[in-house]
């Protein structure tokens, strides 16, 4: 009799030559899913694949289940890996590894000060501040001030005129979303940051992924918004390229976000842990936090490949709206 168990899967981000995300590696390590012919979170996967070229390890034993989701064998000859931002040899087509939280090139001024802008925008809409306060923030940034008039157009809202005001734009998103996105838009697409495009996907699954695991582990939707923004909050010092707790000071953040980000304290330091060891491959601590949480292998694959789904939706009006 086969025994089969349940593999932990990892995600790895591959960029193109250009410095983009181009496609996904599904990988559950040497030995996971032995005996598995069907997968539980199949068809969640299929779907994943029918929106960037998703590949997994050859030698995996859920070959069979991967092959009918879409995905393709991974092709090492056209991958290069790398830590370090380097130049390509001619054959990648491929790039992996962390290279994109390499510390940055020294930024343009144009670059320092659009960045500064949007962390100030950060700290009013976390303080809870007047609307024309941030209002009068984003006048400073035309490029922020069309991504965010360009977001809630596109959303709809079921509005029969396009919206121009900043006020109204800021009324109909919400604090909650505006500081979301905000966030996600200090990561976006920057001239001359050529970590910017990879930075932002791999933020943006983090903090997904910690807002779902809050979910599945029975956290209240406050706690889930906390853990998403503590996901965000965690990669602001790679993103700056100084000490996170130096870019966090002028923040208005709570002390358990503070805590979870800089020491790993509490529920949120714990999610933010176990992400980690999911991203750094080190699945049996990813398992043993997993217990804790009483959140089934299974249940975690599904959250974690939706939240790679959130994120390349994210990537997708990241790019549209810099090439607009």
């Amino acid at each position: 009799m086969i025994t089969t168990h349940a593999p932990l899967v990892s995600i790895d981000l591959l960029a193109d030559r250009n410095r983009n995300l181009a496609g996904l590696v599904i990988d559950a390590g040497p030995e996971g899913g032995a005996g598995m012919e069907d997968l539980p979170w199949q068809e969640e996967l299929s779907k994943l694949a029918g929106q960037i070229s998703c590949f997994f390890i050859p030698d995996t034993p859920m070959k069979k289940a991967l092959l009918a989701a879409g995905l393709a064998p991974l092709d090492r000859t056209t991958l290069q890996h790398s830590d370090q931002l380097a130049s390509l040899s001619p054959q990648a087509n491929y790039i992996a590894g962390n290279w994109y939280l390499a510390p940055p090139a020294k930024p343009t001024g144009a670059q320092a000060a659009s960045r500064a802008l949007a962390l100030q925008l950060v700290q009013l809409v976390t303080a809870d501040a007047d609307t024309h306060e941030i209002e009068a923030v984003l006048r400073r940034d035309p490029a922020l001030s069309y991504h965010l008039l360009r977001l809630v157009n596109s959303l709809g809202m079921g509005m029969s005129r396009q919206i121009t005001s900043f006020s109204q734009a800021i009324l109909i998103l919400g604090r909650a979303q505006l500081r979301r996105w905000l966030n996600l838009m200090l990561f976006s697409s920057r001239a001359n940051d050529e970590r910017s495009a990879m930075l932002l996907a791999r933020v943006a699954v983090r903090a997904r992924a910690m807002e779902l695991c809050a979910k599945a582990a029975g956290m209240d939707k406050s706690a889930q918004e906390v853990a998403f923004m503590t996901g965000m909050f965690s990669l602001l010092g790679i993103l700056f390229g100084m000490p996170l707790a130096e870019v966090l000071k002028p923040l208005k953040v709570s002390t358990a976000l503070l805590n979870a980000v800089l020491e790993y304290e509490g529920d949120l330091g714990q999610l933010l842990r176990l992400i980690e060891h999911v991203e750094r491959k080190e699945p049996a601590e990813a398992a043993a936090l997993l217990v804790q949480w009483h959140v089934p292998a299974e249940e975690f694959n599904q959250l974690l490949i939706e939240a790679h789904g959130w994120m390349l939706g994210v990537v997708r009006e990241s790019r549209g709206a810099g090439n607009a």
